[in-house]
């Protein structure tokens, strides 16, 4: 199956673009959770953040400031939630990566990143430390 965001980059599906430069696109997300619930694309198509060519994360996340710094200025938010849902299980609906660059307001229901999910670990951090060195 197309993928949906290189349709929306090749201009066969219409979005509400905010941002475009030579690497990546900047939309505003159709399901927002917040006003100004923005999308970073790259133009390059890599499923996850594994997959993006080493060449290519500066520019992606230099987009991703630029965007931030677009609606800190126009929506005067108190804060933002910048993230990556990384495969199904994470939330990643489209396999395309994409950073969702969130505003927050004072009192808007929402958490941080740490009420996401509640899975601690059962090993000891020393433990997980080792596991990663190895």
């Amino acid at each position: 199956m197309p993928c949906l965001f290189c349709k929306i980059i090749n201009k066969e599906i219409q979005a509400d673009l905010i941002y475009n430069d030579d690497d990546t696109i900047g939309i505003l997300d159709i399901h927002p959770v917040a006003p100004g619930h923005t999308m970073i694309i790259p133009k390059f198509h890599s499923e996850n953040i594994l997959d993006l060519p080493d060449d290519k994360i500066g520019a992606v996340f230099s987009a991703v400031k630029k965007i931030t710094e677009i609606l800190d200025k126009s929506l005067n938010p108190d804060g933002f939630t910048i993230g990556i849902n990384h495969g199904r299980v994470s939330g990643q609906a489209v396999d395309h990566l994409h950073i969702h660059i969130i505003p927050r307001f004072k009192n808007d229901k929402g958490g941080s990143i740490h009420t996401i999910i509640h899975n601690p670990p059962k090993e000891s951090l020393e433990e997980i430390k080792k596991k990663i060195k190895a």
